[in-house]
């Protein structure tokens, strides 16, 4: 059902109806013909031998009676008379003897019973033949006419044809039939949509980084319109956000130089306390321009890919922050190798570390193969992250502090590691762990050795 609800599945019902039913239609139609075919190769038959008899009775009309009443004419005989029921005559057999033999002579032809050849059968007793089961009787025809003005009655016996076979009813062949018109309609069903198939994945590649790759513009040439129009759109979006983030890093520049003279002046205020207090505001400040720049900047990346040695980076990343005396340990590994964009997994990671250590006071990285990807963990032991908080915490700006110990920053360490995770197209998860703590999934592609 899921399938017949899809464009594909929707294509396919409709090309199977319609090719079973032109398929049938053709069949029935090409049937009609053979059928008539038949006929006509029959009737002809039948009015060659009746000419025939009509020429020999013309010619020698006693020399054909005696040959025909004593049965040394094969394929013809008297019929005799008082034939009960008399059979209808066949008109169009009879207007086309009629046209194919002098206006004095009225011949009449009929399609007899049985009966009436089977006088002079040599196997009328017979009730089978071999080979034959039961015995396949002659096709029996009654020519009357008159001969010295006289009626005279001749059956004519033919050898029966066998009719050709209805392929409508034959049950394996309509089988086949159907069977074909779903095997074709399912490939021109994948054919007709996989361009479909290429911009969802287009557009898909395109949601988790800026910096997707175009869609090749192949196809027919609506299909190439429609994804050069995708491409253009690609790029105007991508220009876009790329003039947002120069827009943010002049501002950021511009900020720098008040904010620098804002701090010198600072230093004069006499009151240390005081002094203090506003150098730690402005700090916070600065911070908060060049975190802002970073989130503006998470989202693109013109970094290469490369293949990564997982378990190195993780160790070092541990070590690095084990140096500042942060308790980080690297405790588990799957020697994995997998293609990312180095940077860009490593401020994923080093951000969840930070958030870790920040909020949980540590850090317990992990991973390991789960098919064809491979799973990092950042765990902490903190009190955790609020339910209504958890399903928020990759929002701008949004802290966890109400739950979790205080500490400064700018509650965009998240949201940047998620900006991160979605340029490698990697899927990044919060979940509060059962023993307490935060844990940070980070689901990669895996390159095996």
């Amino acid at each position: 059902m899921r399938f017949l609800g899809s464009l594909a599945g929707r294509i396919a019902l409709i090309l199977v109806v319609g090719i079973s039913i032109a398929s049938l239609a053709a069949l029935f139609l090409a049937e009609q013909g053979r059928r008539a075919e038949f006929r006509r190769v029959r009737d002809e038959r039948v009015i060659a031998s009746a000419l025939d008899v009509i020429d020999r009775l013309h010619r020698d009309p006693a020399g054909a009676l005696v040959s025909l009443r004593d049965g040394r004419l094969l394929g013809a005989h008297l019929a005799g008379e008082g034939i009960r029921p008399i059979p209808p005559r066949d008109d169009d057999l009879t207007a086309t003897l009629a046209r194919r033999t002098a206006p004095a002579i009225q011949a009449v032809l009929a399609h007899a019973p049985t009966g009436v050849c089977q006088l002079h059968d040599p196997f009328r007793s017979r009730a089978r033949a071999a080979g034959l089961k039961p015995l396949m009787l002659p096709d029996c025809w009654l020519l009357t006419l008159r001969v010295g003005g006289h009626p005279v009655a001749v059956a004519i016996d033919l050898p029966r044809l066998p009719a050709p076979p209805g392929w409508t009813t034959d049950r394996l062949f309509l089988l086949l039939v159907v069977v074909a018109a779903i095997a074709l309609s399912l490939i021109v069903a994948r054919l007709a949509t996989a361009p479909l198939r290429r911009l969802s994945a287009a557009a898909d590649a395109f949601a988790r980084s800026i910096d997707a790759e175009p869609v090749v513009e192949t196809g027919p040439g609506d299909v190439r319109a429609a994804l050069a129009t995708f491409n253009l759109m690609q790029a105007r979006v991508r220009a876009g956000l790329r003039e947002r983030t120069r827009m943010l890093a002049a501002i950021s520049h511009d900020l720098q130089t008040p904010l620098t003279r804002l701090r010198l002046r600072l230093e004069q205020v006499e009151d240390e306390a005081l002094r203090e207090r506003l150098v730690a505001d402005l700090s916070a400040t600065l911070a908060m321009v060049k975190r802002g720049l970073d989130l503006a900047r998470s989202g693109e990346s013109a970094e290469d890919w490369s293949t990564v040695d997982l378990d190195s980076l993780l160790s070092s990343l541990a070590d690095d922050a084990a140096e500042f005396g942060h308790a980080v340990r690297f405790t588990q590994g799957c020697g994995a190798l997998v293609r990312v964009r180095p940077d860009a997994l490593a401020r994923c990671l080093s951000n969840l570390i930070d958030n870790a250590i920040k909020y949980g006071g540590g850090a317990d990285i992990a991973a390991h193969r789960a098919g064809t990807s491979v799973i990092v963990t950042v765990q902490d032991s903190g009190p955790g992250m609020d339910e209504a908080l958890l399903a928020r915490a990759f929002d701008p700006f949004v802290r966890a502090d109400q739950s979790r110990s205080s500490g400064d920053g700018t509650g965009i360490g998240l949201t940047i590691a998620l900006a991160q995770a979605a340029a490698i197209g990697a899927d990044l998860s919060l979940a509060n762990r059962p023993a307490g703590g935060l844990e940070a999934t980070l689901r990669l592609g895996m390159k095996n050795h």
